[in-house]
């Protein structure tokens, strides 16, 4: 019993030489132990970092477009690029600068072109991506609706998207309908296809695991399954993008009164082709920006999921 007691007052003085250590050891020096961190300031922190982060590497994906506007504006200087053919840089600036500021008789002003031609988009792409991803759903969650959407859908996809406009001005006529119908077309398929397909390649296993946790059908898909198709779905999101703005530049040179295309068919005739770059630029920026926001919503949206180089 004695000996316990010894033992146990060894250890308490060791205890207290510990901390007396401890206490002696500099505020500057490696050795001191700092507070922990609040978990709301790292959480902060790691937030700021990612932004940062992305927003560096952001400026490095402009060297390459920058270095090639910057190589044709010298090419073009120094005579070896014809201006009537293809007009250096400075000159569709100029012609740019003119289409905001002054309205053209034969073109308009370029943001009032912009803005039907974002209308045009808008409107046929919320149809057609709402209508993929609904198809996208029914077909696959039941085999019943795969056999009935599917093969529809693939037929569809078969078609030339830019050969149905004569049938499309037969059937709906030549004011706005057809070119929204088309760009919706061509924002549905690819979004379909991914949302399909991503459905499809969810892991059997958590499936297993939402029964196990006795989950009902809806808080299935809701949980697990739309988790799951998300990352294939986001690069159908962005595919669909793409072809949409493909399609609203042919729908747009079709008995159009306004819009981007239509200043592009305009400028056709007139031999314009500083305004034809003008507006196929405004097209591409435009592209440019609704990639880049869905790049945005994915790394949001799979912020959990590390890639090759993170």
């Amino acid at each position: 019993m004695p000996e316990t007691a010894d033992a146990g007052l060894i250890a308490r003085q060791e205890t207290r030489d510990e901390a007396a250590a401890l206490a002696s050891v500099p505020l500057h020096s490696p050795l001191a132990a700092s507070p922990p961190e609040p978990r709301a300031r790292r959480r902060h922190r790691s937030r700021y970092r990612g932004w940062y982060r992305g927003w560096y590497r952001g400026w490095y994906r402009l060297i390459s477009p920058v270095a090639v506007v910057l190589l044709w504006q010298l090419l073009s200087s120094a005579g070896l690029i014809p201006a009537q053919k293809l007009p250096p840089p400075a000159t569709i600036w100029h012609t740019a600068a003119s289409l905001v500021t002054t309205s053209s008789p034969a073109y308009g002003t370029l943001p009032g072109a912009m803005l039907v031609s974002l209308e045009r988009m808008a409107i046929g792409f919320a149809f057609g991506g709402t209508i993929a991803v609904l198809l996208a759903l029914v077909a696959g969650l039941s085999r019943l609706g795969e056999n009935a959407i599917d093969p529809l859908l693939q037929i569809v996809r078969m078609l030339p998207l830019f050969g149905l406009i004569p049938v499309f001005i037969v059937w709906f006529g030549i004011g706005e309908l057809p070119k929204i119908i088309l760009i919706a077309l061509g924002a549905a398929i690819p979004l379909y296809l991914n949302t399909f397909a991503g459905i499809r390649s969810v892991d059997a296993k958590l499936a297993e695991v939402g029964q196990v946790l006795r989950l009902r059908r809806g808080e299935m898909i809701r949980h697990v399954i739309l988790p799951g198709a998300l990352p294939q779905a986001l690069t159908g999101l962005r595919q669909s993008l793409g072809v949409a703005w493909l399609a609203l530049v042919v729908a747009e040179q079709v008995n159009a009164s306004a819009g981007l295309g239509f200043m592009i068919s305009q400028a056709t005739q007139f031999l314009r082709n500083d305004v034809i770059l003008v507006a196929l630029a405004v097209y591409a920026a435009l592209g440019l920006i609704t990639d880049g926001l869905v790049r945005l919503l994915e790394r949001r949206a799979l912020a959990w999921r590390r890639g090759l180089l993170e």
